[in-house]
C-alpha cells in the first residue's frame, strides 16, 4: 500500500523534499492560489499553525494551477 511518506515533491526553492521528512507530524495539505485576491484563508491557516505547531502541525501548500495561473 502506498503512503504519503513514499512521495517526493519539489519545493519552491527547487529542492526535492520527501514527505517522509514529516513522518510523525500532523499534515494539513492545502491547495493554494498565492497570487489570487481571494486568499483570506492564509490568515486563518497562520493562526491555526501558530496554535498547533508545538503539537506537530505542519501546513503544506501546493498550487495546482486550477485558478487561471494565479
Amino acid at each position: 500500500m502506498t503512503k504519503i511518506y513514499d512521495f517526493d515533491v519539489k519545493a519552491l526553492s527547487g529542492e526535492v523534499r520527501s514527505f517522509s521528512d514529516y513522518e510523525g507530524k500532523v499534515l494539513l495539505v492545502v491547495n493554494t492560489a498565492s497570487k489570487c485576491g481571494f486568499t483570506p484563508q492564509y490568515e486563518a491557516l497562520q493562526t491555526l499553525y501558530e496554535k498547533y505547531r508545538d503539537q506537530g502541525l505542519v501546513i503544506l501548500g501546493f498550487p495546482c494551477n486550477q485558478f487561471g495561473g494565479q
